[in-house]
């Protein structure tokens, strides 16, 4: 079902498009060599060369947002904090969910298996670092069993109550390489610095204060503190070869601006199983002189990213004094298997004591399905094979590019239908958020940039949390936001994948 154009949520109410072509070509130019030279950059791929940058893709304008549905979003993440950080303290809870799974997926039964190895000996490191990002799109549609029914932003709260709306759900909460803190602030700049270009200064009032990447490093200087040795260092664990390096390199230099004391190194996993070391203390070591205080995770979340000893030194780094973000019972808490288990009735009642808290926190869930062979399983399965455009069909997988969408899960669950394989998969309601006009300006498709195209937003709220194994919380932060968008019939919305832009809020009432 195609997403359709909500007039409420036009953009087009506050500034007239289209642009006038003289005026927007000038404006796009204007954009492109804006973003260049403020860190709106990525790499290209095309020969893997670290000479060569482009600008991101972004769109021209800020997309419109509800406010209220925003600013619920930002209060919730620290609920949410609270609950995987408790979620991953649980062992006989993670083991209970991930059981089915890690029969067949070697890629979570790895993970699960250093998590099972360092809980048994004892964590060295009582304390983990989270930085995550809850990701949501308004949902415009809901299911009653028989029809589709459009809801509307501006209905009646009786009408929502009817049609079972909520206005914004929860695509998935990521735990490990939450990255574009740095991209996500600078779109925010970004969109300012447009407005003023269209002589809207005024408009600017609309865009929120975004201070993503101060917060996400103000997190990791925390955890460094927290370590107590001002010599140590903190660790980038990083891709031989990095797409999204101005995100990246905007965490390590804003450390600097921070706190220009404190080193931050850049390491692969590769180079890692060489150079890094136990002390007598447990300390990591790195190259035989420098003790890491903090391990920032920005690779090391897909089986590709591991050989043997890979996974060795992925392990050594658990068994370490470092403080690790993720740890890894908070990459396991992040899977998809967990975020299917923690939808079901009363699960999260076993974490969060406080009921209205639980009931916001169960509002943002769509339908969430496990695919196991049991009753419950078994019944999804058929619902998905009969209805397979309600749904997506998710693995445990991070990154972009990995679900599959419309008739391709029938087929591919019909190739599934007897296999334990249904085990790594779950089943989750289709989101269907509202479309708007927009320029989305690549450097990929620049032919088509000053065509206006309908789009669809999706938002990400950021988290700081630092807490112990006594479930002692020392931080709780929501400290920004990201906006990607992408075009309104592409299924995928993947930053590096290809498919999305960065994009800005712009809040209405």
């Amino acid at each position: 079902m195609e997403s359709k154009i909500n007039k409420q949520m036009c953009l087009s109410s506050y500034i007239k498009v289209p642009l006038p072509s003289g005026e927007l070509e000038e404006l796009i130019e204007k954009a492109q060599d804006w973003a260049i030279m403020h860190g709106l950059g990525i790499r290209t791929n095309t020969n893997f060369s670290k000479d060569s940058m482009q600008y991101a893709p972004f769109t021209l304008l800020p997309s419109t947002f509800p406010r209220l549905e925003f600013q619920d979003a930002c209060e919730i993440q620290t609920i949410l904090n609270i609950l995987i950080h408790k979620v991953a303290h649980d062992y006989e809870f993670l083991k209970e969910t991930l059981a089915s799974t890690i029969c067949v997926d070697e890629f979570t039964r790895k993970l699960f298996d250093i998590y099972e190895t360092v809980y048994r000996e004892g964590f060295n490191q009582k304390l983990s670092l989270g930085l995550f990002r809850s990701d949501f799109m308004l949902n415009s549609y809901c299911y009653d069993g028989n029809n589709f029914k459009v809801a509307n932003v501006n209905d009646s709260d009786e009408v929502k109550k009817e049609k079972s709306f909520c206005c914004w759900k929860q695509v998935e909460i990521n735990t490990i390489a939450s990255g574009m803190g740095w991209l996500g602030t600078v779109a925010t700049k970004f969109h300012k610095f447009v407005l003023h270009e269209l002589g809207m200064k005024n408009l600017i009032e609309y865009l929120p204060e975004n201070n993503a990447i101060e917060g996400l490093c103000d997190g990791m200087l925390e955890a460094w503190r927290m370590y107590n040795d001002p010599r140590a260092i903190i660790l980038f664990v990083v891709e031989e070869f990095s797409t999204n390096i101005c995100d990246q390199r905007g965490h390590e230099f804003q450390i600097k601006r921070r706190n220009p004391d404190v080193k931050v190194v850049r390491r692969t996993l590769k180079q890692l199983t060489s150079e890094t070391k136990l002390g007598s203390k447990k300390e990591l070591i790195l190259n035989d002189s420098a003790v890491v205080a903090v391990v920032y995770y920005r690779y090391g979340y897909s089986p590709e990213h591991y050989t043997e000893q890979e996974w060795k030194v992925r392990l050594l780094i658990e068994r370490s004094l470092a403080i690790k973000s993720p740890s890894i019972q908070y990459h396991l808490a992040g899977t998809k298997k967990v975020q299917q288990a923690l939808a079901k009735s009363g699960v999260v009642e076993k974490f969060l004591e406080d009921e209205k808290n639980v009931e916001r926190v169960r509002k943002i869930f769509t339908g969430l399905y496990s695919l196991d062979f049991d009753e419950e399983g078994n019944r999804a399965f058929e619902m998905a094979v009969n209805n397979p455009e309600r749904f997506v069909l998710k693995p445990q997988r991070e990154g972009g590019g990995n679900n599959i969408y419309g008739s391709d899960i029938k087929k591919f669950l019909i190739t599934i239908k007897n296999s334990q394989e249904r085990n790594a998969w779950i089943l989750m309601d289709r989101i269907y958020p509202p479309s708007q006009l927009n320029y989305a300006i690549t450097a990929k498709d620049s032919a088509t940039n000053n065509i206006l195209k309908e789009l669809t937003p999706e938002a990400g709220i950021f988290g700081v949390i630092i807490g112990d194994d006594k479930n002692n919380i020392f931080v709780n932060k929501q400290v920004g936001h990201l906006f990607r968008t992408k075009k309104a019939d592409s299924n995928e919305g993947g930053f590096i994948a290809g498919a999305a832009a960065c994009d800005s809020p712009f809040l209405i009432d």
